[in-house]
């Protein structure tokens, strides 16, 4: 089996390239003035958090048909209730584009800042949306199991037409 199966989903090298510089910024020590204070965030506006999931070698099918099958589901109602107002998903097109320890990720866009930080009403949703909450564990559990590596960032946009130079 390819390392990454999924070369039917068209990433655009500009894509990989933003998720590589994201990626390694939540990871690597920054200077304070390349962070973007939650204050520069679009005031009460939408908030965007990339997930990013290192699939295990030879496990990225079952991964996916998992993530498929029970979380988008879970992730669709959200969107339906207004907690969420997008999700998109992402696979690298070739090997080692941008940060090549991701095998899969999910950009979620929440409606403000409480939507992102506040409560998750995921539990709620498994139970209404599937009877056999059992299979359903069982599957998320294994949907975990064969990852290598799974973080989350969560963004801070900047914008830079009404930033003021800090004068260097």
């Amino acid at each position: 089996m390819s390392r990454h199966p999924f070369r039917f989903v068209l990433v655009v090298p500009v894509v990989a390239a933003a998720l590589a510089g994201f990626a390694v910024g939540a990871v690597a020590t920054r200077s304070v003035e390349a962070q973007a204070p939650a204050a520069q965030s679009a005031a009460g506006g939408a908030r965007t958090s990339w997930f990013f999931y290192t699939v295990r070698w030879g496990y990225q099918d079952e991964f996916l048909d998992l993530f498929q099958k029970n979380h988008y589901p879970v992730l669709k109602e959200q969107v339906r209730s207004g907690r969420l107002t997008a999700i998109k998903t992402y696979v690298p097109t070739n090997h080692g584009d941008g940060r090549a320890d991701w095998t899969f990720a999910v950009a979620l866009t929440f409606r403000d800042a409480a939507a992102m930080t506040g409560p998750s009403p995921d539990a709620e949703i498994a139970r209404r949306l599937y009877p056999d909450l059992a299979t359903f564990r069982a599957e998320e559990q294994r949907r975990f199991e064969i990852l290598d590596a799974h973080w989350d960032v969560p963004l801070n946009e900047i914008d830079l037409d009404a930033r003021v130079l800090v004068g260097r």
